[in-house]
């Protein structure tokens, strides 16, 4: 099979190709007349050559602060993970859940998309993966219920999140909406998919559940430190300031960023790490999703480059003319669309956020669809399809974790995600009635 080129290849090849489209299609702009409405007139193109290399610069210094917050978060995180707190606090909780076998399967499916949901899990889940399936396996199930629990669980969390700051808290920045606002129809998504989840889980395991090769290895009892306790404590309260200060403080990126690197490096204090270790983890961190912060800054030259060009506008009166009567839920399920399609060649949501947000969201104002819902279609259409596509490291990692070939599991779990994907475009629809109240 022919190896898909990169991100950065993509963006690349995406940054030339709008180059090319600023010689070809009409000049445009959106301007506001008298009465504050807004109407499209046509202006000069301004043709882009050498600008392909100086539009990947100016879309560094735009999106300076979302680069900065993706580096200090996943530094956060990383020193956060360094302290094992997370991996105790899970084998704990199973521990005392006991040998109730259709318990520990929900509540680990709860536990994993309330993460997903709130944190943004997703690489993250990687190495429960490698813990939960011999569990999964010793209590009698197949390392596929191990991957649902964690990797769907998580995955689902994190299409349907209201805290995620990587795909919610960018997107929202980005579409100049109040950051982790409209907070309640995404907590009832996540809820009402998790739920059904929780269910699939629990047939699925009537259906594939036998007698376990070791009776009594399942679980064993873990002690949880009172450091680590601290350490999930303080976690916690991160969550709890992080959902007031956005809420009622207004808190925005330099606030939210200031928020996360204090608690890793808080955690790193409880911890007794010295302080040579604190400063090692978050650069470590730092590093391992440098790729996603930097795609942000490249992506956005593609923007760059059609807003230079005075095609942009263009564009989007293009799209409008010819979703032009098609409804309100028309243009909903075509964002939807193009989201779900645009995952299949970049899977990172800092990168697709990039690209689609600025053009979706003065569009869903010209079609009248509200601009939480276009977020919400970018969360659905990121998420969902991760579960399957090739191109995701996160998936391919999980199953290499679980020992799954890549065909066994595409064949178990596309009915899954065509399953997710309507009900997804049923909780989008939804939504329209609810844009005069704010979403």
């Amino acid at each position: 099979m022919k190896k898909l080129p990169n991100t950065y290849v993509i963006i690349a090849m995406l940054i030339v190709l709008c180059a090319v489209l600023t010689w070809m299609v009409p000049g445009g702009q959106y301007v506001t007349d008298g009465e504050g409405r807004l109407t499209y007139e046509e202006v000069a193109a301004v043709p882009q050559t050498w600008q392909v290399f100086s539009a990947i610069y100016h879309g560094f210094v735009k999106q300076a602060g979302i680069i900065i917050f993706i580096l200090v978060v996943g530094g956060a995180f990383s020193l956060l993970t360094a302290t094992g707190a997370v991996d105790a606090g899970i084998r704990r909780f199973i521990a005392l859940i006991g040998r109730k076998d259709k318990w520990v399967l929900v509540a680990l499916t709860l536990l994993f998309s309330l993460g997903g949901a709130v944190f943004g899990m997703s690489e993250e889940a990687i190495p429960f993966v490698g813990i939960v399936v011999p569990l999964v396996v010793s209590l009698g199930y197949d390392a596929i219920m191990g991957l649902l629990v964690v990797y769907v669980a998580s995955n689902i969390g994190f299409s349907s999140a209201f805290l995620n700051p990587f795909t919610v808290g960018i997107a929202q920045g980005m579409a100049d909406l109040p950051p982790f606002s409209g907070m309640g129809y995404r907590i009832f998504c996540w809820a009402f998919l998790t739920v059904l989840l929780c269910l699939f889980v629990v047939l699925y395991a009537r259906k594939t559940k036998r007698e376990p090769p070791e009776e009594g290895t399942a679980l064993k009892e873990e002690t949880l430190s009172s450091r680590q306790g601290w350490i999930l404590g303080i976690l916690l309260l991160t969550v709890i300031a992080l959902i007031v200060g956005a809420t009622l403080w207004g808190w925005y990126m330099a606030e939210i960023t200031g928020l996360f690197l204090a608690m890793g490096i808080l955690c790193g204090i409880v911890a007794r790490f010295p302080a040579n270790r604190i400063a090692d983890e978050l650069l470590a961190g730092a590093k391992d999703i440098l790729p996603a912060a930097l795609v942000v800054g490249f992506a956005t030259g593609i923007v760059t480059i059609l807003q230079d060009g005075k095609i942009i506008d263009s564009i989007l009166h293009g799209m409008q003319d010819s979703l032009d009567g098609t409804g309100e839920a028309s243009s909903l399920a075509a964002m939807y669309g193009i989201q779900a399609v645009i995952n299949f060649l970049i899977p990172s949501a800092t990168a697709k956020a990039a690209i689609t947000i600025p053009i979706m969201a003065p569009f869903s104002d010209l079609v009248g669809v509200s601009r939480q819902a276009m977020v919400l279609a970018f969360q659905f259409g990121d998420g969902f399809t991760n579960m399957i596509t090739p191109t995701s490291g996160v998936l391919m990692a999980a199953l290499a974790m679980a020992r799954v070939p890549y065909e066994k599991w595409l064949k178990w779990a596309w009915k899954l995600v065509a399953v997710l994907l309507v009900l997804g475009l049923g909780l989008l629809l939804a939504t329209l009635p609810l844009a005069p109240a704010g979403f």
